[in-house]
């Protein structure tokens, strides 16, 4: 199998950025409001924030690296993880739920999901028992890429 690199663009930079925007806003509004210094300094500090971390969601590149499955937020890649391939026992293709949203979390009862847009995914079980979903839109090739590698 040919080597697979994929890059998903999303929506959920607009959405971490426009978040980011509101709180400098309510900020400004804030400003001369008495006794409210500190809800402004947080509201600058989470709205810089937001706009500081907005970009690391633009887009979700999963690649093979021969022997681990590499997903990493970009351009900024502060968010990465590295599954090696002989920790999978199963991938299936799934779907998430407006439930579990965008972004990286963990689920109770679920795993963790790592997704940018979109509900379609690939659902990934560890020996562990752990489960990944890992968003994407085109979730064939992924999970034959996956299946291939865990044999």
């Amino acid at each position: 199998m040919d080597a697979y690199d994929h890059t998903q663009k999303g929506i959920l930079h607009w959405l971490v950025a426009g978040t980011g925007a509101v709180c400098l806003a309510s900020a400004s509004a804030a400003i001369n409001a008495p006794a409210a210094s500190w809800i402004v300094a947080l509201l600058v500090a989470v709205g810089g924030l937001f706009l500081l971390l907005a970009p690391c969601f633009a887009r979700l590149r999963v690649r093979d690296t021969g022997d681990a499955l590499e997903i990493a937020f970009g351009p900024w890649r502060l968010f990465k993880r590295r599954v090696r391939y002989d920790e999978i026992v199963s991938a299936d293709i799934g779907r998430s739920t407006l439930v579990d949203g965008w972004g990286i979390h963990r689920i109770p009862g679920r795993g963790w999901i790592w997704n940018i847009h979109g509900f379609r995914c690939v659902r990934l079980e560890f020996r562990d028992g752990s489960v990944l979903r890992v968003g994407t839109d085109e979730p064939e090739q992924l999970e034959t890429l996956v299946r291939t590698r865990i044999g």
